[in-house]
């Protein structure tokens, strides 16, 4: 194919960036090719119209495989987890050069294909023609949406069964139809139509094995290098990760040598379906310390978008979560089954505030707090006639200061709202029986003052580590361990509340918190 002159495409696709998909796949349209985009459509409607007629590409393949790869969303230009950029997912890895193929095809300098939405999609059309042309399809085959199978699994970067569950997952997208709305507004479509891809030698390349260790999942084996054989502790937790990519470019990003990371499980956002990688009886690399004694469940999408956390995701994954607790004695709580981000000495934010734990320990059939009663990932309001585990963390802590709530049942009553208010003025805060931000964070701070700072750990340390996740309104793990992350949440708390910010805890940090601000 020709070579595209640099700088082509880039007037057309400059308004296109940060695009977010709020809505999912919709089914029962009538079985027709799709419309293109009316005049005055849309930029991302505008930019596969462009890149399908320029390669030569059927519109609505092009537009299923940024869906099955990112929902629509560039995700500003940030990588996934194995190094793809953008709403086509160009990927710059050992195994994987499609950003660095879409460059050369296109002219398009690396950079721009990785923060351009416009250019992105040109790209990825670009590599998809590439791979029907290495595969010889002719001109009426590329007319035809069933012969460009190969050159979607070929386009995933991965092999064998892998490819193979990719482009079955395109072609699912092709036959059920979906409706996208991303930024501004608009709204990308793919009709439904009757689908029977021509998959040649991948035909019997469908994933069949059944897991060892769950058996309503399948078995695709992660490589060697990405985990170690055994245990060297028991395996008492559960922890709950989002791939930062598609399902299928995590099995094969696990696959991958170099990658070293894995984790047991991966559940894919559309139907639940769950695929094991490594047995329980071995240690995945997916948590860092908290690997040996825990079980990684990895689900298919990206933190910042709640599009991928479907319903089916979180009864598939919590049949998962309840059957390893079962099955390993692990108790259905938040102090053993937690995120990524709780788990100690981590870095990472998943699975993020778009996560909905209450639901999810719902299901699992246990409890949404800690063992202690006290640790939950939010803190949210808690008012007259408000019930539950959190409004019994409220009784207690008041009990604990002195406040006589009545007994901790679980129920905002007028005992309740009168200790709450007897403790809001104490702390010179609106004395108005609701606990909100500043009453909780008051409330999980209150007790003992000591001087803490990193490589503290104890009690205070969880006290403060609570405290800092109402105040911040965002998860910080309880563990007990004053490290980097507790470090940096002390930090962001005294730079935003205009205190000396050195990461230490003394009395100015202690009175700040134990004042509510």
């Amino acid at each position: 194919m020709p070579r595209r002159p640099a700088g082509h495409t880039r007037g057309r696709a400059a308004v296109l960036a940060s695009l977010t998909v709020t809505a999912l796949v919709t089914t029962g349209h009538p079985a027709t090719a799709a419309p293109a985009a009316p005049a005055g459509a849309g930029p991302m409607n505008q930019a596969f119209d462009a890149a399908a007629e320029e390669f030569g590409v059927p519109r609505d393949l092009l537009a299923a495989v940024g869906y099955g790869e990112t929902h629509l969303d560039g995700h500003g230009g940030r990588p996934s987890q194995d190094n793809g950029y953008g709403v086509m997912h160009l990927v710059s890895n050992p195994v994987n050069r499609s950003l660095e193929k879409a460059a050369a095809l296109t002219g398009e300098s690396a950079a721009e294909l990785r923060r351009d939405t416009g250019t992105n999609i040109l790209g990825g059309a670009a590599v998809l023609r590439s791979h029907a042309d290495a595969l010889g399809l002719d001109a009426a085959e590329r007319a035809d949406i069933d012969s460009w199978y190969p050159a979607v699994a070929r386009y995933s970067g991965a092999q064998g069964s892998v490819a193979a569950l990719y482009a079955d997952t395109v072609y699912t997208f092709l036959a059920e139809g979906l409706r996208a709305t991303v930024a501004g507004g608009e709204r990308v479509s793919v009709t439904s139509r009757p689908v029977s891809p021509e998959k040649g030698s991948l035909a019997k390349a469908d994933v069949t094995a059944q897991s060892p260790d769950y058996p309503p999942a399948l078995w695709v084996a992660a490589n060697t290098a990405n985990y170690a054989t055994g245990r060297t502790a028991t395996v008492d937790k559960v922890v709950v990760h989002v791939t930062q990519g598609s399902y299928a470019g995590t099995i094969s990003w696990f696959q991958n040598a170099t990658s070293k990371v894995s984790s047991h499980y991966v559940v894919r956002s559309s139907d639940g379906q769950i695929t094991q990688m490594v047995r329980d009886k071995d240690t995945a690399y997916h948590a860092k310390s908290a690997n040996a004694s825990s079980l990684g469940i990895e689900h298919e999408g990206f933190v910042d978008d709640p599009s991928w956390f479907t319903d089916t995701m979180y009864r598939s994954s919590a049949a998962l979560t309840k059957y390893l607790c079962d099955r390993y004695g692990i108790a259905k709580d938040r102090a053993h089954v937690i995120g990524h981000s709780e788990a100690p000495g981590n870095d990472h934010t998943d699975p993020g505030a778009n996560w909905n734990w209450t639901y999810y320990m719902q299901l699992i059939g246990g409890s949404d707090s800690g063992a202690d009663g006290l640790t939950f990932t939010s803190y949210t309001t808690q008012t007259s006639g408000s019930t539950g585990s959190q409004v019994k963390a409220v009784q207690t802590l008041l009990n604990q200061q002195g406040y006589d709530a009545g007994t901790a049942d679980g129920i905002f009553g007028a005992t309740t709202k009168s200790a709450v208010q007897a403790f809001q003025t104490a702390r010179g805060l609106t004395a108005d029986g609701t606990v909100g931000p500043k009453t909780w964070t008051a409330l999980l701070s209150a007790g003992t003052t000591p001087a803490l700072a990193k490589g503290s750990s104890g009690e205070a340390v969880k006290r403060l580590q609570r405290a800092l996740t109402a105040a911040l309104g965002r998860t910080l793990a309880v563990d007990g361990a004053f490290g980097t992350a507790t470090d940096t949440a002390v930090r962001e708390y005294q730079s935003s509340r205009g205190l000396a910010v050195d990461g230490a805890v003394g009395p100015n940090t202690w009175a700040a918190l134990q004042s509510g601000r």
